[in-house]
């Protein structure tokens, strides 16, 4: 039986960085508020000239080098995100040009924050059932577009970025197993109002922006977590003291700890890049994949448990042997 695993990963943020004290300038609200509610100290921005596929090319290049392929083996490509450049062409096949691929199935696919984990899981079946020998997988966003920097509800959480992996055949599980889920009656807690099928019509919401109902996320993301976590590990026969690292989704400091809690698991076995980053949506957890990896944390053959959790609502996790 063939299976997948993780061959490189790699990870890029753009230059521009946008510190709590510069949002104190911008919106009514504190450094030191931001930090304590959220985790973040930082998040970056893309400039004027990027778009998301800028973004998803620099971490697909990295997670290439880092694997050992060239674009002649990448033989599918999927990109999580919910900013793409265009209605069409997808942000997959504005990648798999910019890399010089060609011929094979290339797309992006919008679950929110859970994308990267929904592409994920694809990858890995087409590894497995043999249509796929090299899959390139991208989560990557630029939310700075949609989010309204008067909200101070809203701006200060989120950041631009991209997190990629390669997927190579193995003959022994690399990822051991993945679990979605979604439930579209919790849509309205966690939304952006305006799309290209939907025109905007008088009485209409005025801000094209993301709009949250903080409160009633937090209390829905935490509930759906703890479930998924349990379900993973049920479904591997496995002890929540097996897991040698979890990555989660790097939305807010008080989700992640109440995730770890249910684990079981000290925070110092916990990844945390939201503090530089903020909530990168579909690319935080690659990102912090990438981070974990090339800091030494992360070493072949640790247990890793991804989950993610985002607008729609979407879930997801991976049980992944690295």
């Amino acid at each position: 039986m063939t299976y997948s695993r993780i061959a490189g990963t790699g990870r890029y943020l753009p230059e521009r960085v946008l510190t709590n004290r510069e949002l104190e300038t911008m919106v009514d609200t504190t450094e030191e508020w931001i930090r304590t509610r959220t985790g973040i100290e930082r998040r970056h921005v893309a400039a004027d000239t990027q778009g998301t596929s800028d973004l998803a090319e620099q971490a697909a290049r990295q997670a290439m080098e880092a694997a050992g392929v060239t674009a002649a083996d990448i033989d599918f490509l999927v990109v999580g995100t919910t900013t793409p450049d265009l209605v069409f062409p997808n942000v997959g096949c504005l990648v798999q040009r910019r890399l010089g691929i060609h011929g094979c199935p290339a797309f992006s696919l919008e679950a929110a924050c859970s994308g990267f984990i929904y592409a994920l899981s694809m990858a890995d079946r087409f590894i497995a059932s043999g249509s796929a020998r090299c899959a390139l997988v991208i989560g990557a966003e630029t939310l700075s577009r949609i989010v309204d920097w008067n909200d101070r509800a809203t701006c200060v959480l989120f950041g631009d970025g991209a997190g990629a992996v390669v997927l190579k055949p193995a003959d022994e599980p690399g990822i051991l197993s993945c679990h979605l889920g979604a439930d579209g009656h919790y849509g309205d807690l966690l939304y952006h109002p305006y799309g290209t099928s939907r025109p905007q019509r008088p009485g209409d919401l005025e801000r094209p922006y993301v709009q949250m109902k903080g409160n009633e996320v937090f209390k829905v993301a935490v509930k759906t977590l703890e479930g998924i976590v349990d379900e993973t590990l049920a479904a591997n026969h496995l002890e929540r003291s097996a897991i040698n690292w979890l990555i989660p989704h790097q939305a807010n400091i008080r989700i992640i700890q109440a995730t770890a809690k249910r684990l079981d698991m000290p925070m110092e076995r916990v990844v945390l890049t939201l503090q530089d980053h903020g909530n990168t949506s579909a690319a935080s957890v690659p990102m912090a994949l990438d981070v974990a990896v090339r800091d030494g944390r992360v070493k072949r053959g640790d247990l890793l448990l991804l989950e993610a959790f985002g607008g729609g609502l979407t879930w997801g996790s991976a049980l992944v042997r690295f």
